[in-house]
């Protein structure tokens, strides 16, 4: 796709500082809970590690500090935005994961109006905010099984662990489409992402008008990203 001359050089502004901030610290506590989960769970790497009970401390720390950094990214009004986005499934994200050509490009653009964000990127973090919600509770009742009676804590170690191994496969599948896209990539490392790469995965988001007075964040007509001029 040929950039015209205004927009040589320019750079979308996909995330924000806040943003970014909640997903790198979530993105850190919760690797930090599936290798100490790992290294709690699986008798090779216990016995490699050893130290069991700080592996324990950490895991337990971290696994209650995970709603921490998306409770405190409300206070951002761009993080909020992107909330709704991803709490809203328009017709292109249900087309979008039905078909296999779903990231193919006509004359520089996608094929479908992909929003801000993709249909497999909302089931995502639907299922990342499930999973952190139900590892939270079930890991309340493992670390103060006292109050709680034998087939509570029996079911919660059940679903626990085997949410574990679920959460680790898609953790995987996540970082392995990140880093097969490196536009994407950037996007999350330096809030700014390509106009072209936008146009060929976003193409929905990046048409949206680039001000537009009076559209709410996170409504339908809402503002797009601001154009920002490329920092040398």
């Amino acid at each position: 796709m040929r950039r015209s001359p205004d927009r040589a050089g320019a750079r979308l502004r996909r995330f924000t500082a806040a943003e970014r901030a909640v997903h790198h610290a979530t993105a850190v506590l919760m690797l930090a809970c599936l290798v100490t989960a790992a290294l709690l769970y699986l008798p090779a790497l216990a016995t490699l590690v050893g130290r069991r009970e700080l592996v324990k401390t950490v895991h337990v720390w971290c696994g209650f500090g995970l709603p921490v950094p998306i409770l405190l990214g409300f206070a951002s009004r761009a993080f909020r935005a992107d909330v709704r986005r991803l709490n809203r499934f328009a017709p292109s994200d249900w087309e979008w994961l039905r078909r296999r050509d779903r990231r193919a490009v006509r004359n520089g653009r996608g094929i479908l109006p992909v929003g801000k964000f993709n249909g497999g990127q909302k089931l995502n973090a639907a299922f990342t905010l499930g999973a952190i919600l139900v590892m939270l509770a079930t890991g309340e009742i493992l670390t103060f099984p006292g109050p709680w009676p034998d087939r509570w804590r029996t079911g919660a170690t059940f679903v626990h662990d085997w949410l574990f191994l679920l959460v680790l496969v898609v953790t995987m599948g996540h970082l392995w489409e990140a880093f097969r896209d490196r536009g994407a990539l950037t996007g999350m490392l330096t809030g700014e992402v390509d106009p072209d790469w936008a146009a060929r995965h976003h193409a929905g988001w990046a048409a949206e008008p680039r001000e537009r007075p009076g559209a709410a964040p996170g409504t339908d007509g809402e503002p797009g990203p601001k154009f920002m001029q490329h920092r040398r």
